[in-house]
């Protein structure tokens, strides 16, 4: 490992005597430099949400191609994650960093100039396999910056806040481009983020690799992909169309998958993914609360982003501002909860976290239909937010802090997937679930007469009915807001008592570790 700390910090020992300096100047600087990918990554997640209408009436897209657009970027991070946290063990942390930005560059100027629907499509999964390189290769840095644990945990909570801010300004970043430019211009972001990434990195950040890793094996890759694309197929499929044919064989064969992979890696010496990681209870507990958390979270981001553009009218500039007070209480949150932890036990402090967003998802799920209440909408989604910076900074330093410092790329590329899977499944699952709602709510309100083109609009989506909405009888438009209303009512009662059972879930599974900086019982 080459890792030179700054030389005017004091030496400290951790357990056990081995010598560490605490993180000086250029440590926080270089955290500063790896939140500008972190940041642009959790952009790219969201940025979108208030772009689709506008995208929508360019490209015209189908329902399905509108949730891959949405989806496939997402997708391809989790599919690749794993293997790109360990091909950065083999090959330079830093090095896979600025590799991954470079090509996250090249796709985000593909993706601003597609001229159609499947074009985005395959632009944005190749912006999902780069991003798959930068997400594990950050936070795996920072493990070889920060050996004190409240310097590491605060600096954990400030990259996962950073992702998180970076989620939630997506749509207030998506609302100020789409002002004056056109949706493509929400991609092209990334470039002038990436310069700046490549002019810094080799000044301020550590290279790592592990001397003493093996070959990539090549068949994990294929396995691991087998087993996660399938399967997340399967579960959208499901979500829109029930218990297909088509559901059935894809769910099968990432079954088949999953169980090939685990297989291959107890055959390996040196594994794509080290199975003995999951034998930690903090670890498995923090990333099923990870997992779960971002579903509930994610899914309702999606909701209260086209209810402020498409319910509430406002324009993509204004909707992004309203998303301005709960992006504040998100990063809030990731500060804050690091700090809290240090005396109170990482267990209540999620779990007290939990409880407040399960409250907020009780004050959308109960948003009048038949009127605009933007004000409970905010207040509610701020409270949703409180949960997701404290468990992406709690729950992401728990993950990395209980693997072994030679495991460490492995463990954050799990921590980042499953958050990664979470915003994905939640789009997929909590959208599906208020888009059927609102089909079944709009079906018996489409008059005779109306052309076949606008039928099939009103029977889509809300986003494609208020692209006919000038051909629309009068009336129709607000029926349609009502009905995509209550699919957002009834989206947020089940995420509320998901995020409910978390927060009791949390405090039981992970009550024994004691607050950062002591030993766990």
């Amino acid at each position: 490992m080459s890792f030179n700390c700054d030389v005017h910090t004091p030496l400290y020992t951790v357990a056990g005597g081995r010598p560490y300096n605490k993180a000086g100047l250029k440590e926080w600087a270089g955290l500063a430099v790896l939140a500008l990918p972190t940041m642009l990554l959790g952009l790219d997640v969201t940025i979108l949400y208030l772009a689709l209408p506008a995208l929508a009436v360019e490209l015209q897209p189908s329902s399905t191609q509108a949730l891959w657009i949405m989806d496939a970027y997402g997708f391809m991070i989790a599919g690749f994650l794993i293997t790109m946290g360990t091909l950065g063990d083999r090959i330079g942390r830093r090095r896979l960093l600025m590799m991954g930005a470079s090509a996250f560059a090249v796709a985000s100027v593909f993706a601003a100039y597609a001229p159609n629907a499947e074009w985005l499509i395959v632009a944005r999964a190749a912006l999902g396999i780069a991003g798959a390189t930068l997400m594990p290769s950050t936070l795996a840095l920072i493990s070889n910056m920060f050996f004190d644990l409240h310097q590491r945990a605060l600096a954990i909570g400030i990259w996962a806040t950073m992702f998180a801010l970076g989620m939630a300004l997506g749509p207030v970043v998506g609302g100020l481009l789409l002002a004056p430019f056109w949706w493509g211009a929400a991609f092209l972001i990334a470039v002038p983020i990436v310069i700046i990434l490549l002019l810094t990195a080799p000044l301020l950040l550590p290279e790592y690799r592990n001397p003493q890793a093996g070959r990539l094996d090549l068949l994990s890759v294929l396995l691991l992909l087998i087993a996660i694309l399938p399967s997340i197929y399967a579960i959208k499929e499901f979500s829109k169309a029930g218990l297909t044919p088509l559901v059935l064989v894809t769910l099968a064969l990432g079954v088949v998958g999953t169980l090939f992979f685990v297989r291959r890696q107890k055959q390996l010496l040196d594994p794509l993914l080290d199975l003995k990681l999951f034998a930690s209870k903090t670890f498995t507990a923090a990333l099923f609360i990870l997992l779960i958390g971002l579903v509930g979270v994610a899914g309702m981001m999606f909701l209260v982003t086209q209810y402020l553009q498409l319910v509430a009218g406002y324009t993509p500039l204004i909707a992004g501002l309203w998303m301005g007070p709960p992006a504040l209480m998100m990063v809030l949150a990731g500060i804050l909860a690091p700090i809290f932890a240090r005396r109170i036990r990482p267990a209540f402090v999620i779990a007290l976290a939990l409880m407040l967003s399960s409250i907020g998802c009780g004050f959308l799920a109960q948003v009048d239909p038949l009127s605009v209440q933007v004000l409970q909408v905010v207040i509610g989604f701020s409270l949703v937010y409180l949960g997701l910076g404290t468990i992406a900074a709690l729950g992401t330093d728990l993950v990395v802090g209980s693997a072994p410092p030679e495991k460490t790329g492995s463990a954050s590329s799990m921590s980042e997937m499953v958050q990664e899977l979470g915003v994905a499944l939640g789009v997929a699952l909590l959208g599906s679930m208020a888009t059927l709602l609102y089909r079944v709510q709009i079906a018996g309100v489409i008059p005779d007469g109306v052309p076949d083109d606008v039928s099939r609009a009103l029977g889509e989506s809300l986003w494609a009915t208020t692209s006919v909405a000038e051909r629309l009888p009068d009336g129709i438009l607000e029926q349609a807001q009502s009905a995509f209303t209550q699919g957002m009512n009834m989206a947020a009662a089940v995420s509320g008592a998901t995020l409910l059972a978390l927060a009791l879930i949390s405090a039981v599974t992970l009550r024994h570790v004691k607050a950062v900086g002591k030993e766990s019982d």
